[in-house]
């Protein structure tokens, strides 16, 4: 068995957990399907409600597919402390399904929250992804708030379920650039919080597409690095968006998170990096896609034999 696993995501066929972007999607089974037809071994929950909530109905799809369920992705206003309450009974209600499905497919992998910000909704940083400036962070106030939110849905989940959380560093939500990074995982407990390094949101986030800088990230991070997703950037559409003024979403549906292999993103190098530190987990293809958008199978199997090409 490979010492990195592969896995994909509903995201990759259409289904985003931004409100407003319902569109036509591709229902639960039909991406499945297509997610172990074009070679991935594990899938993400996606939005809550794509696939079934009912555990039973779950674990059954999960099983006749050999699926190893990996991780949900739970957003949550972090620097609003009204949302921090709602925030963690719903990060636990994910938590307790997803453990139910614990040990589906052929790993004994313990699927991950996957905690976030509320990406999408400040209109400052939604318009200024990808070009993000020190004026436009939290104020040391809001990082208290914003960094205990996080912690105490981190705790819940694991005291209630034995699952861990990992946070979402994601352009056009509050943790973005590399210092915020930073900032976010120096004010939580290692041990309750890991990072999801996501190569496509550092390589957009980090404000300059330069393929080094992803190299850069995974060595600054590399004791809370828990889950990694594997996302290309295109260098020449992030420049366009920063200069044109484009948000995030027209960036998005620009191509700004392209096909493996056809951005600035430099997948052999990451590979090498994550093999030389021991890295024995799951990394999961992500690339972007509104609903409609282009033919997401063709895409993930392109996706695939790309990272077959590089060893993976």
């Amino acid at each position: 068995m490979n010492d990195i696993q592969v896995g994909n995501a509903p995201c990759s066929w259409g289904t985003l957990e931004f409100e407003g972007l319902e569109g036509e999607r591709i229902g639960y089974q039909q991406m499945l399907d297509e997610l172990v037809e074009t070679g991935y071994t594990g899938t993400e929950l996606g939005d809550w409600g794509f696939m079934p909530t009912d555990p039973a109905v779950l674990r059954m799809e999960l099983e006749r597919r050999h699926l190893t369920m990996l991780g949900a992705f739970v957003p949550v206003a972090l620097k609003d402390p009204g949302a921090h309450a709602g925030g963690a009974a719903h990060a636990l209600e994910v938590a307790r399904l997803l453990a139910t499905v614990t040990g589906t497919g052929s790993s004994d992998h313990k699927p991950f929250i996957v905690l976030a910000d509320a990406n999408g909704t400040d209109p400052i940083r939604t318009q200024n992804a990808g070009h993000i400036t020190p004026e436009m962070a939290l104020g040391d106030a809001e990082w208290r708030t914003f960094a205990q939110g996080a912690e105490r849905i981190a705790r819940t989940v694991l005291t209630e379920t034995g699952l861990r959380t990992v946070f979402h560093h994601h352009c056009a939500g509050y943790v973005e650039t590399p210092d915020e990074i930073a900032r976010f995982l120096e004010m939580t407990d290692p041990l309750l919080l890991g990072l999801v390094f996501d190569t496509g949101h550092y390589a957009y986030g980090s404000g300059i597409s330069n393929p080094q800088r992803v190299q850069e990230g995974l060595s600054r991070f590399a004791d809370r690095i828990w889950y990694v997703h594997f996302k290309d950037c295109r260098q020449e559409i992030a420049n366009r968006a920063r200069i044109e003024d484009w948000d995030y979403f027209e960036a998005v549906r620009r191509g700004v998170f392209c096909e493996l292999g056809q951005g600035c993103v430099d997948f052999p190098a990451v590979i090498t990096s994550l093999r030389s530190r021991g890295y024995r987990g799951w990394v999961v293809v992500e690339q972007d896609v509104l609903p409609g958008m282009g033919a997401p199978k063709e895409s993930a199997l392109r996706n695939r034999e790309y990272l077959k090409a590089i060893g993976l």
